[in-house]
């Protein structure tokens, strides 16, 4: 029997006492990591927040199982709020729909969630209206044309049932409940909202496919009302993306529980915490960016010279040569190369062993920590 299925649903409740400390825990560190943000100037705070929102689409879509492609992330992110980080990278309309919705629920965190809001989320998550190859039903409640909706792993013929949905004929009143509630005024911590703004909606399961997805964008949207600030420094779905076996695990024992939903609750506050401590890594590779530029702040750099040192201190996959300088920054070899030269001089870059056209280039060890900083991930 599932939550949704007990008499005294969805009347959710928990051990006030039992989560007092780790709720104070939390806020208390929430507290500092805003305050420390706001006390850097006003273009970290923004590099601090590209990177958080980078990360948070990132994971949030990996947790699915679904890989996106960083550039067009960060270059999306960027466009919307404004930002230059130079040759940004077209994105696909998939790219697009993911960030849009994140920024919609965190940017626009004192805006009522109904269900057209959730119905254009949904719609911009899947716009060709297909989940990979499979035809789905988009910005709408799913109708279980094709059965009961069910969360499932394992082969064919050997699968394990993790979750089996609501009816669909109960949707549009259970969406009612949530949302009716969700719109109040909080008579809880908002905090603790985020937490059970998670479950409820997942337990709900409105949709064909996204729902994980949604329920981390409501959550982040009720953990941005917690801090009255869209800007977000810390990402609750890459903590998740490290905890996803317990989140599952956590997750479903839940919804095969009580109504007595304490140890997600508990679970929900350790994770954000967790979040919120390894946002301390974002703020260090930010800071660890800015002092390589003041380290050089007397050199004269070129435009393509200052895109390509940024792309290596944000992290470049592979080797950079002249044929990735030169297509990064749409120029001739010969002309990367003339613009490679001189920061090879000047003891910023190294070269690497290899010879002729496999010749590499590197930060200088002087700079490699910096560079390293800047653009690990949370541990």
């Amino acid at each position: 029997m599932y939550t949704y299925e007990l008499q005294d649903w969805p009347l959710f409740r928990w051990d006030t006492d039992r989560l007092a400390e780790p709720l104070a825990s939390v806020r208390h560190r929430q507290g500092r990591l805003i305050g420390r943000m706001e006390s850097l100037g006003f273009k970290l705070r923004q590099e601090a927040v590209l990177r958080t929102l980078t990360e948070d689409v990132l994971k949030s879509s990996e947790i699915e199982g679904e890989k996106l492609e960083a550039d067009q992330v960060r270059s999306s992110i960027a466009r919307r709020l404004g930002m230059d980080i130079g040759a940004l990278k077209s994105a696909d309309r998939h790219v697009e729909g993911v960030v849009e919705m994140m920024l919609d629920a965190t940017g626009h965190y004192d805006q009522p969630l109904t269900a057209e809001r959730l119905f254009a989320w949904h719609a911009a998550l899947f716009p060709t209206g297909r989940s990979g190859m499979t035809k789905i039903r988009v910005g709408g409640w799913r109708d279980d044309g094709t059965g009961p909706m069910q969360v499932v792993s394992g082969p064919i013929g050997k699968e394990r049932v993790h979750f089996s949905a609501p009816p669909a004929a109960r949707l549009e009143g259970e969406m009612t409940a949530f949302l009716g509630w969700f719109n109040r005024a909080a008579d809880i911590d908002e905090v603790l909202k985020a937490g059970l703004s998670h479950l409820w909606f997942v337990t709900i399961h409105p949709f064909d496919d996204g729902n994980g997805r949604i329920a981390r964008a409501i959550a982040d949207m009720v953990l941005a009302r917690s801090e009255k600030s869209p800007q977000r420094f810390y990402s609750m779905s890459t903590q998740i993306r490290q905890e996803r076996a317990a989140y599952y695990d956590i997750l479903e024992q839940t919804q095969k529980g009580t109504m007595d939903i304490t140890p997600w609750m508990d679970w929900f506050l350790g994770c954000l915490g967790r979040a919120i401590d390894g946002a301390q890594t974002i703020l260090g590779a930010v800071l660890a960016k800015a002092r390589f530029w003041e380290s050089i702040r007397g050199v004269a750099l070129n435009e393509r010279q200052t895109l390509v040192l940024n792309r290596l201190l944000d992290g470049f996959e592979g080797k950079l040569t002249t044929s990735k300088y030169a297509k990064l920054t749409k120029i001739s070899q010969d002309t990367a190369l003339r613009d490679i030269l001189p920061l090879v001089e000047r003891g910023i870059l190294v070269r690497g062993p290899e010879g002729g056209r496999s010749t590499s280039y590197a930060l200088a060890n002087a700079f490699h920590g910096e560079a390293e900083a800047a653009h690990e991930t949370t541990p």
